[in-house]
C-alpha cells in the first residue's frame, strides 16, 4: 500500500485505470474509490468492508454531465435537488442506465450519486475517469475513516493507494434523498437537514 499526498491524482488515475482501489477524502469523510464499471474491483470494495451484498454503493462524479452516464431518466424532482443543493453533501438517488453493474445496484436498479462541492475532490475523480465509487473508508460497523493514518489501520492489506489529503473537517455523512419515488424520501438525514427536503418538494 502506498500513502501519497493529494497533489496526485495522476498516480491515484493510474491505479484505478488497472482496477486498483484506492482511499480518498471526499467532501465528507475519506471513501473507497474504484471504477464503478470494474466489477471486479467493486467486489474487492465488498470484501475489504466485510460489506452485505444486498446494500448499494454510491458515486461521486467530477462534472454535472456525468450524470448522463449513471442516470436513465433525469426526473424533475432529481433536477430540482440538483439545482437545489449541487455541488453539496446530497446524495440523490435516481434510476440506474441498464449498463450500470449489479455490484453498484445491488440489485435495486438504482443508483446514488453525489456531485461535491470541494474542487479538489472533483478534480480528483475528473482524473479518475469522472465518476468514483466513494462507499465509507471503514469496516462496517466502525465509524467512518476520518485521516489518512485512520484508513491505513482500518486496512493493513488490500488498498492500493491512499491519498492523503489531511484530515476531515465534516462531522456528518451525505444527506441520502430517494427521488424515484412520489413524494421523495429522505433515506439519511445528515449535513441537509431533513426540513429543507422537505420544504423543497411542498
Amino acid at each position: 500500500m502506498t500513502v501519497v499526498q493529494s497533489a496526485w491524482t495522476n498516480k491515484a488515475a493510474e491505479v484505478i485505470a488497472r482496477g486498483g482501489v484506492i482511499a480518498f477524502r471526499t467532501d465528507t469523510f475519506y471513501g473507497l474509490g474504484v471504477d464503478p464499471f470494474n466489477a471486479a474491483a467493486v467486489a474487492r470494495i465488498r470484501q475489504l468492508k466485510g460489506r452485505e451484498e444486498n446494500k448499494p454503493i454510491l458515486l461521486l462524479i467530477s462534472d454535472a454531465d456525468q450524470i448522463e452516464r449513471l442516470i436513465a431518466e433525469r426526473s424533475a424532482a432529481f433536477a430540482r435537488a440538483a439545482a437545489a443543493f449541487w455541488p453539496g453533501p446530497l446524495t440523490i438517488i435516481g434510476r440506474a442506465v441498464a449498463a450500470m453493474p449489479l455490484e453498484i445496484t445491488a440489485g435495486t436498479g438504482t443508483v446514488g450519486v453525489r456531485l461535491p462541492a470541494d474542487e479538489n475532490v472533483r478534480e480528483l475523480v475528473r482524473e479518475c475517469g469522472g465518476i468514483l465509487t466513494a462507499t465509507s473508508a471503514n469496516p462496517s460497523g466502525r465509524e467512518p475513516g476520518r485521516s489518512a493514518p485512520q484508513v491505513a489501520s482500518y486496512f493493513p492489506h488490500g488498498l492500493d493507494l491512499i491519498v492523503d489529503a489531511g484530515e476531515v473537517s465534516a462531522t456528518e455523512p451525505s444527506t441520502v434523498l430517494d427521488v424515484t419515488t412520489a413524494p421523495p424520501r429522505v433515506v439519511r438525514e445528515g449535513a441537509i437537514g431533513r426540513q429543507d427536503i422537505e420544504q423543497l418538494f411542498n
